[in-house]
């Protein structure tokens, strides 16, 4: 099976643009100013991951329907799949901090 270059440069395009998308999400909570709480963020976390999630649900519709390429699929659903692991990490550390903080003595 042979790809065709635009195709190809179609999925480097879309992954480039992820990339940079990631990296912007990452510069903006590094600025997150002390005014926002610690809940309000995760609140925004997780609808975060929801959008994207059903950004993946769509664009899987939309090619199942015949409406869209394998490759927007492909990219959406390897953008949530980023973004979960994303959130399981955070969740692992939040976890392991309160263990922490539960086994300092009094």
């Amino acid at each position: 099976m042979t790809i065709p270059a635009s195709v190809a440069a179609q999925a480097y395009s879309a992954m480039a643009k992820a990339a940079t998308g990631v990296s912007q999400g990452a510069q903006a909570a590094q600025s997150v100013s002390g005014s926002q709480g610690f809940g309000e963020i995760l609140q925004e976390a997780l609808q975060s991951v929801a959008e994207t999630s059903t950004r993946a649900n769509d664009a899987t519709v939309a090619q199942v329907s015949g409406r869209a390429d394998i490759v927007d699929v492909v990219t959406a659903v390897t953008e949530t799949e980023l973004a979960v692991q994303t959130l399981v990490s955070v969740r692992d550390r939040v976890i392991s901090a309160y263990q922490e903080v539960m086994r300092m003595p009094i």
